[in-house]
């Protein structure tokens, strides 16, 4: 005799596509909402930027992709070199019971 009232119900595999392609779906008008606001943002105003000021956004994009590079980099490298294992306690030895001064004797109890 099974009792299956208290196990969750297999889901089919459509419902696992539906939940995927919702997922996509807002995700891609997220960025198209975003890519409409930068747009809107940059040509809504009269301000002219001078070339330092294109010059510093196109080193800081540089930068920030060196500095992603590199530590995506790093986090695949400390995979592959087993840095990433868990980690384990390592028990010191137990030492030998030191005497106590204010006792007076000097062997060990």
């Amino acid at each position: 005799m099974s009792v299956t009232h208290d196990q969750p119900t297999p889901s089919s595999p459509q419902d696992g596509k539906l939940a995927r392609w919702l997922v996509i779906a807002v995700l891609c008008a997220l960025l198209v909402g975003a890519g409409a606001l930068g747009y809107l943002g940059w040509v809504s105003t009269d301000t002219k930027v001078p070339e330092a000021g294109y010059v510093a956004l196109v080193l800081g994009v540089v930068f920030s992709l060196i500095v992603g590079v590199g530590l995506m980099a790093l986090v695949f490298y400390s995979g592959r070199a087993g840095y990433d294992e868990p980690a384990v306690l390592i028990q010191e030895p137990e030492s030998e019971p030191e005497s106590d001064p204010e006792d007076g004797r000097s062997d060990p109890r």
